[in-house]
């Protein structure tokens, strides 16, 4: 039996978009934005962790991008992880950073591909069905 691979969580306000295109994509999440938009993206984010693989260089596998205003709620609004390490519990263990970053009193909230709905009732997450969503187009 092989020994699962040991993940370093981090908060990481600075992330390359570079990086996180990478992990976006690799995700199979369908990332098609711009450099500056995904730049943006990060720089207005509030909270952005990381999972990493703890050996030499540190690959980057996974990647949590939260809205909050660290009082009353968080939107996540990406928590992508690498298909090829996709199964070893790193989207919970984004998941449970975040609580632990935010604390107990902060709600956090998400859309939810359909495809992920499972995972997210995995991990504990209400499904509600009072949300709404105002689309547009670009």
């Amino acid at each position: 039996m092989s020994e699962q691979p040991k993940i370093f969580y981090a908060s990481e306000p600075n992330l390359e978009s570079a990086e996180f295109y990478r992990v976006l994509a690799e995700s199979g999440f369908g990332a098609t934005h711009g450099e500056l938009r995904l730049k943006a993206m990060l720089g207005q984010a509030g909270l952005v962790l990381t999972a990493r693989f703890c050996e030499p260089g540190g690959k980057m596998v996974g990647v949590l991008r939260g809205v909050t205003d660290f009082s009353w709620v968080c939107y996540i609004s990406e928590l992508a992880v690498s298909k090829s390490a996709q199964g070893l519990g790193i989207g919970k263990g984004l998941l449970d950073e975040a609580r632990r970053q935010l604390g107990p009193a902060v709600a956090i909230a998400l859309i939810s591909t359909p495809n992920s709905v499972g995972f997210y009732q995995r991990v504990g997450m209400t499904r509600v069905a009072d949300a709404f969503w105002f689309l547009r187009e670009y």
